[in-house]
């Protein structure tokens, strides 16, 4: 556990000694600063007329479409660039376990994610002391319960898949066209297929959290489904890791 967190730690100040997470943070911050600033006006406007309150679901929504373009970049280099630049082999001769080397830089990745949603969560405050009767805050909890869930296994999918590629521009575009197949493609055969479409809409991102987390549903089945991708991703990384120790 304690080379767990140190590997952690270690990544977690390279994000913040890093402008590239800086750029990052920003940019997602403003996208998400200027819709809340247009939602807030325009819905101040339809509530003269009786239009539909703002919901956090909307912010949510962006948060984590964001996540789906920018943690390719973010996890592109946690392992691919150690295993370009050399100190991948230095570090699998250190006392150090295949898991808890991946595990670790998961973790750097997740609480820098960790980090912006926290900044985030004035986004209901402020729209809950605006709004009449104000928000439903379980449905601002399952969204953000579903939001953690979707960015853990998006930065386990990226670690995994970095720590087969030596190149981190290949770990980056590989990652990013999972992630936009397991968030608009694979819903396409399910919506086609009369048999066997489940099986699709179930290995779609929207139908475990866009169409039910976001909205404040919380079920085992979305819990399992992010939970098992997760794992999925950490095992990948750590076999792929093991592969190139005995190479």
């Amino acid at each position: 556990m304690n080379n767990i967190w140190t590997i952690a730690k270690r990544e977690y100040d390279n994000y913040f000694s890093s402008p590239l997470a800086y750029v990052i943070g920003f940019v997602i911050l403003l996208i998400l600063g200027v819709y809340f600033s247009a939602i807030m006006f325009f819905s101040s406007g339809q509530a003269l007329y009786g239009g539909p309150a703002p919901t956090n679901e909307q912010i949510t929504w962006w948060f984590s479409f964001l996540l789906t373009i920018s943690i390719p970049i973010l996890t592109m280099r946690l392992i691919s660039d150690e295993a370009r630049m050399g100190t991948l082999e230095l570090m699998l001769t250190a006392p150090v376990r295949d898991i808890e080397l991946v595990v670790g830089k998961w973790l750097g990745a997740f609480l820098y994610v960790l980090t912006l949603t926290a900044v985030t969560l004035v986004y209901p405050i402020i729209m809950d002391n605006f709004i009449s009767p104000g928000l439903d805050w379980r449905v601002v909890l399952s969204s953000y319960l579903g939001l953690m869930l979707f960015a853990s296994t998006l930065i386990a999918l990226g670690v995994g898949i970095s720590a087969i590629f030596t190149n981190q521009f290949a770990a980056f575009f590989i990652t990013f066209g999972l992630f936009i197949f397991l968030t608009f493609f694979i819903g396409i055969p399910a919506s086609l297929l009369q048999k066997g479409g489940e099986f699709f809409d179930y290995l779609s991102f929207s139908t475990h959290f866009f169409n039910s987390m976001n909205r404040g549903t919380i079920n085992l089945g979305d819990i399992v489904y992010f939970l098992s991708l997760t794992a999925l991703g950490l095992f990948t990384g750590s076999t792929a890791i093991e592969i190139r120790r005995w190479r």
